[in-house]
């Protein structure tokens, strides 16, 4: 697997982000070794909250969540996900798997940290990623926080706003990270918050995570993640960990996937699950102080 990896120099003046990154190797058999970035806030001894963020953002986009989870004596990790962020970018778009995702996330916060008690936080992708680590690892979590996210078998059509930019992603000459961004948020972006979006990808060729991540997503019953993701349902229905949703009232492609949510998942009976107003599909980004203060609460109960 060919792997590029953005020049640090890339991340200069960052507007309210200066979190020094981290890094772990992570190894297999089949990928060899790829490096993860994450950011930490937070006593290294407190609750962990593990946010997952997803298509085509990364950790940055918690930029205003994280000194709110530390403020309340939590342990913040937010990850970039492999070919997002300063984490390692796979060149080609078919290196780009569901499965792999998975595991890439599986082993950062298992192998590499050895977290425990986790209280995962995802939103868009970081929840058809964490959920899946959830049902398959529950020993090792306390809570979720699904926050504008899904868990697509395939054997729901897609909203047309989704395929609409799935197909918009997908023709695109050149791949505008920034504008996307921007078309998933209510509040508008300065011109320093859009660089940063686009600091990760100097050009198209390190653009491949982006590119693949909406072909990724089960659109037919047979997809290749299919059945996965239906096994997940399965854990997660009768699983007793505590789940709350928090989404953004302005949402067309995920907001109804809250009721679904809620419905279908044991844990999420009984929860005050929230809405967060004038909030889209990037709600850190709208709102990211009051989601903050809702996964404290939630997580120091």
């Amino acid at each position: 697997m060919c792997l590029l990896r953005t020049p640090e120099d890339r991340f200069t003046d960052l507007p309210d982000f200066d979190y020094p990154p981290l890094y772990c190797d992570l190894e297999n058999e089949q990928d060899g070794i790829v490096r993860i970035s994450y950011v930490e806030a937070g006593p290294f001894d407190g609750p962990v909250v593990l946010l997952l963020h997803g298509e085509p953002s990364w950790s940055f986009l918690y930029r205003k969540v994280l000194p709110i989870l530390a403020e309340a004596g939590i342990r913040a990790i937010a990850p970039d996900l492999i070919g997002f962020g300063r984490s390692d970018k796979p060149v080609d778009v078919a290196d780009h798997t569901y499965a792999r995702h998975v595991e890439w996330i599986r082993s950062f916060a298992f192998d590499a940290l050895d977290l425990r008690n986790v209280t995962l936080v995802g939103q868009d992708w970081g929840g058809l990623i964490g959920l899946r680590v959830v049902a398959e690892n529950p020993d090792r979590f306390a809570r979720v926080v699904a926050a504008n996210t899904l868990l697509p078998t395939g054997d729901q059509a897609m909203p047309d706003e989704w395929l609409a930019f799935r197909n918009a992603v997908q023709k695109a000459p050149v791949l505008d990270i920034g504008r996307f961004v921007q078309s998933g948020c209510r509040t508008k972006l300065s011109d320093a918050e859009r660089a940063a979006y686009d600091a990760p990808f100097p050009n198209e060729m390190y653009k491949a995570g982006p590119r693949a991540m909406p072909g990724l997503v089960p659109t037919t019953p047979d997809d290749p993640a299919s059945e996965a993701n239906r096994r997940a349902w399965s854990v997660l229905s009768e699983l007793d960990t505590p789940v709350l949703c928090a989404f953004g009232d302005s949402d067309p492609i995920t907001g109804p996937a809250a009721a679904v949510l809620q419905r279908e998942l044991k844990g999420a009976a009984g929860q005050d699950h929230r809405t967060l107003e004038n909030a889209g599909h990037f709600l850190q980004e709208d709102q990211g102080e009051e989601l903050g203060r809702i996964i404290a609460r939630f997580v120091r109960g």
